[in-house]
């Protein structure tokens, strides 16, 4: 039998790419849909050598309706994995109309043709930013959704979107993600996260001190209500990451209806704490300073992961060492490969 082909929108990109990689392993075909704004193509003959086969891939917007039905009408796609958005929280608040003409707008374009096309599974890459300010973690899927920036606004539209979507059709099966602080990278080195400019996300930015690119890093706040006044994130491998999609996709495949699970390790790391931690899993000094609190950031934000574990039989398996390794080791031989 051949592969099923899953389309998965941003496949390119950090999250996507090793989600790809994932698809692969597990059996699946994975088609790209990318623009590559914030991706290389490059990464497309990484993915090859990793997966063993060349991925699918079209270059795109996803908000080109007539490039998305081309698609449908050209390969027999069975599921969708929609990663295609933009992802930065302080450049949502500079920039809120881009970020509701790409991530709500582009889903939108994205729905509609899966509609008409008959394509009903579908799993939705949202984020823990849809939570906002909440005062106690972990926070679980019930907890109250208030958003604090347009980023993490445009996400729950898009939910919101996908429950009414639901509703209107429940032969359809829908899984929305909301995942946690993607960190680390594919162990072989080949594929990590490569921001365009500078980094967005605090991983990449503390490899790029650690390799010499930039003189430090800055930290936003060190005033927050938390164990060393630094902000608290649920850091997760991508590659665990990317396994949850596969699982996710997987439960999809066995029978209709909506679903919202947190993905993420249960255990929240401040700032600093990464840092120390990356320190001791490569012997790098990181020197820092602190700068003023960033627009939109929250204090502590870490997950409740049980319903993931209990509907999915999925859990995050590697741990804050091996997420600054791997990370670590994509940085040194990023500057070869890219």
């Amino acid at each position: 039998m051949n592969p099923k082909i899953i389309l998965v929108t941003g496949g390119a990109g950090y999250i996507g790419s090793h989600t790809c990689v994932a698809l692969a392993q597990a059996g699946y075909r994975p088609l790209i849909l990318d623009n590559f704004s914030n991706s290389k193509t490059s990464v497309i003959d990484r993915l090859a050598t990793l997966m063993g086969d060349p991925p699918l891939c079209v270059e795109g917007d996803i908000r080109d309706a007539a490039l998305i039905k081309k698609i449908f009408h050209d390969y027999c796609c069975e599921s969708v994995i929609h990663f295609a958005g933009l992802k930065a929280v302080g450049e949502s608040v500079k920039q809120p109309l881009q970020y509701y003409d790409v991530n709500v707008a582009g889903s939108l374009t994205l729905f509609a043709v899966m509609k008409d096309f008959g394509i009903k599974h579908l799993i939705f890459s949202s984020s823990a930013a849809v939570y906002g300010e909440e005062k106690e973690p972990p926070l679980h899927e019930e907890s109250l959704l208030h958003p604090v920036n347009p980023y993490g606004r445009s996400k729950l539209m898009v939910e919101e979107i996908l429950e009414d979507l639901y509703h209107m059709d429940s032969h359809s099966s829908i899984v929305r993600l909301r995942y946690f602080n993607p960190i680390g990278a594919h162990p072989s080195g080949l594929i990590g996260e490569t921001p365009s400019g500078v980094p967005n996300n605090l991983m990449p930015y503390i490899t790029q001190v650690a390799v010499g690119i930039r003189k430090k890093l800055s930290i936003f706040g060190n005033d927050y209500p938390t164990v060393d006044g630094t902000a608290v994130r649920d850091y997760i491998h991508v590659m665990d990451l990317a396994e949850g999609h596969v699982a996710a996709l997987q439960k999809t495949e066995r029978s209709s209806g909506l679903s919202t699970l947190n993905l993420g390790t249960g255990r929240g790391s401040s700032v600093l704490e990464l840092v120390e931690a990356f320190e001791a899993a490569t012997g790098k000094n990181i020197p820092y300073e602190i700068v003023a609190r960033r627009a939109g950031d929250v204090a502590a934000c870490w997950a409740d992961p049980s319903a993931a574990q209990k509907q999915l039989g999925w859990g995050a398996t590697r741990d804050l060492r091996t997420m600054c390794a791997d990370s670590w080791n994509w940085q040194l031989r990023a500057s070869f490969i890219i």
